[in-house]
């Protein structure tokens, strides 16, 4: 027997819970939007019911998503290497949205509705989200579903499949130009910050990462080699920087100074702990006079000099320590460029026709 009962939810919004009871059978309930969409399940499930065919586990007729979100908080994240405190924050999101449900009523078209919202709202800063963040949201719920599925054995399925992911612009890149990295090393030369310039000339350099640089220790920097060995980057592989020119140069001499109280090669100057110079970068912006302008985008700089210099797509994949050449397409036109100049002079050395 299947029955429907009206209800408000926290925000006042009207919500229509099904409950089918059969005897012999474990009672099922799922909440819509639309009446009509309530009568339109029981119409669909009763009858498999009736034969069998629609048992979900009692276990996701026990535990809410609420209680997923908190299992994986406390068993899950502290196993990552990374984003720990990202990820804890975009599933208690969907706690508070949708906690309070059985995993057996969380259907697509319920997340699909909290996406929605959250494509909607803004961050702190006054902003609307961007389809980027919003499917970082919808990846980490997803995970937290898969573990839920194989592992726990919560739930039948991944209802976060089924959802439609937002088109995602192709990814901002902004380049230095020759005249603001100029004014940009010479104001982090001039910093009172020690660590500042060294950091941007190794980022430069080498296009490492914010946080493949904070965690460089220098027991992994090789001074004979000329080599700086990253032991935590991104794709959770151990990768090779080549030092070379500056580079090498500074950090010789950054070295020849290190702190006896940590090894870290850019430990904060009170904490001796991982920690980026925020304001004095932030200052070295402004007295170069560079607007729009991210750490991270040094490593898009670092990228597109080696595509200038004659770097091949895959070359600089694999400085930059990307598994697949889909991330670095982006620099195409740049060795583009390159190769067309370098088929031009053959061409004007060896197949110049004498007039």
């Amino acid at each position: 027997m299947a029955s429907i009962c009206e209800r408000k939810n926290q925000k006042g919004q009207t919500r229509y819970q099904v409950k089918i009871r059969l005897k012999g059978r474990p009672s099922l309930s799922a909440t819509f939007d639309r009446k009509t969409d309530a009568k339109r399940w029981i119409q669909e499930v009763e009858p498999d019911i009736r034969r069998g065919r629609h048992l979900p586990t009692l276990e996701a007729r026990k535990h809410t998503l609420g209680d997923l979100v908190e299992r994986y908080v406390a068993d899950v994240i502290p196993t990552k290497r990374s984003g720990h405190k990202k990820d804890r924050a975009l599933l208690e999101w969907w706690q508070g949205e949708l906690g309070v449900y059985f995993l057996a009523d969380v259907t697509p078209a319920l997340i699909a509705e909290a996406r929605d919202r959250l494509s909607r709202g803004v961050t702190y800063r006054g902003r609307r989200r961007s389809p980027a963040t919003v499917n970082r949201y919808l990846a980490a719920l997803s995970h937290a579903f898969t573990i839920a599925l194989r592992e726990w054995g919560w739930a039948e399925e991944n209802p976060v499949r089924k959802i439609r992911r937002l088109e995602e612009s192709r990814g901002r890149i902004r380049l230095l130009s020759d005249e603001e990295r100029t004014r940009l090393l010479k104001a982090c030369h001039s910093s009172s910050e020690l660590r500042l310039y060294p950091l941007v000339v190794v980022a430069l350099s080498t296009g490492a990462r914010q946080g493949e640089l904070l965690g460089l220790s220098w027991k992994d920097i090789d001074f004979d080699r000329g080599v700086a060995i990253l032991h935590k980057t991104k794709n959770r592989e151990r990768r090779v920087l080549p030092l070379a020119g500056e580079a090498f140069r500074v950090l010789s001499d950054l070295s020849r100074v290190r702190r006896i109280d940590t090894d870290l090669v850019f430990a904060g100057a009170k904490s001796g702990r991982p920690r980026f110079p925020q304001k004095a970068w932030e200052k070295a912006l402004q007295e170069a006079q560079i607007q729009d302008f991210r750490f991270h985008d040094l490593r898009h700089s670092a990228a597109s000099y080696l595509a200038m210099s004659g770097a091949t797509l895959a070359e600089i994949a694999e400085v930059l320590g990307h598994k697949t050449l889909a991330m670095v397409k982006r620099y195409s036109h740049l060795t583009e460029q390159h190769t067309s100049k370098v088929v031009a002079r053959m061409n004007e050395q060896f197949l110049a026709v004498d007039s």
